[in-house]
């Protein structure tokens, strides 16, 4: 398990050997997990995103676009 991106608003943890990320929201405690090609597509969106305005605000406003799928609530994190 590794954070690898920290805002105010989210979180981003890779797990490595599940070739996967789970994103979190902190505002809506609310979480989703990407494994596989959908994680790959979802790293490469990141860093797409990063090459063109590596600002907090633009991050955070891509990772915005998931909350239709953040449906798994927080408990232990």
């Amino acid at each position: 398990m590794n954070v690898v991106y920290n805002s105010e608003n989210f979180y981003v943890v890779e797990y490595a050997d599940r070739r996967g990320f789970e994103l979190v929201d902190k505002h809506s405690r609310r979480s989703t997990f990407f494994q596989g090609d959908v994680a790959e597509k979802f790293a490469q969106s990141v860093n797409n995103i990063l090459s063109e305005d590596n600002s907090p605000e633009a991050v955070d406003e891509f990772q915005s676009n998931f909350g239709v799928v953040m449906g798994q609530p927080l408990v232990l994190h």
